[in-house]
Parts: C-alpha cells; sequence; structure tokens
C-alpha cells in the first residue's frame, strides 16, 4: 500500500508545480491557462513544460500567461507575446513553417536515408549462386565416392 501511494505521488508530482496562489478563480480561464502551458518550455529545466517545472522562471511565465488571459486575451495573442519576448525557443513544439521544416523532415529523411543504406548493403553481401564448373562437379563425385 506505502509502495501504491508513493507511485501515486511521483504521477502526480507535475500538478504540484502549479501553486494555490497562481490559480483563477474562473475555472474556464484556468482551464486555458493549463493548456498554453502544457505547450511552453521552462527556460530553465528546457524538456519540462512551465506547468511542471518548480523553476522560479516557470512561476513568473504561469504569473504572467494568466494575467494576460484576465487582461483579455486570446490563447494566440498569449503565446505570440510570449514568443515575442522569448523566442520560439519557448515553444516546445516550434512551427513547421520555414527553417523549423528542416528539424522536422531531417530526422524521417536520415532514418529513410539508413535504412536505404542497410537494404543495399546487405542485398550486394548475398552471395550469388554460379553453377559448378566440369573440374569442380568431378572433384565432388570424387570427395562423396571416398
Amino acid at each position: 500500500m506505502k509502495r501504491l501511494l508513493l507511485v501515486l505521488m511521483l504521477l502526480a508530482q507535475p500538478l504540484w508545480a502549479v501553486q494555490p496562489s497562481e490559480m483563477l478563480a474562473d475555472p474556464l480561464l484556468e482551464a486555458r491557462a493549463r493548456e498554453i502551458s502544457e505547450g511552453l518550455r521552462c527556460p530553465v529545466c528546457q524538456n519540462e513544460s512551465i506547468d511542471e517545472s518548480n523553476a522560479p522562471i516557470s512561476h513568473e511565465l504561469r504569473v504572467l500567461l494568466r494575467e494576460r488571459l484576465v487582461a483579455g486575451d486570446t490563447d494566440q495573442q498569449v503565446v505570440d507575446f510570449l514568443v515575442a519576448r522569448f523566442g520560439e525557443f519557448i515553444l516546445l513544439e516550434p512551427d513547421r513553417r520555414g527553417v523549423n521544416m528542416i528539424l522536422w523532415t531531417a530526422a524521417p529523411v536520415l532514418l529513410l536515408l539508413a535504412l536505404l543504406v542497410g537494404w543495399v548493403t546487405i542485398r550486394r553481401k548475398t552471395p550469388v549462386e554460379e553453377p559448378l564448373s566440369e573440374a569442380e562437379r568431378a572433384e565432388v563425385d570424387r570427395i562423396l565416392r571416398s
């Protein structure tokens, strides 16, 4: 039972990052804030969203995000504001346009290229069966008879 409780506490850890003092009274605005903050990267933790991070900068970003929502900004306006301030790095999933298209397509293209090289290499190493010459056939017959 203690182990189950420990596992559940570890799974719920990201929920502890957002402090009760940060949460908005309006449940709809809070839900929007949570949805937006899940897509924003913590500048310190780098692979955690600001919603999951306990870093002070993430706290400030969560507060700023909620302030913008209370001020009446749309979800896209809030994201655009944060991107303008911190750059595209703050997005956990960058746009799939422009130069970023290279990043999105590089991995699948390299995987296909590696598979092609592997396939060609394997195909080249398969032995080609050639029929035996008369001398070789005579030698095999002699060996089998003895």
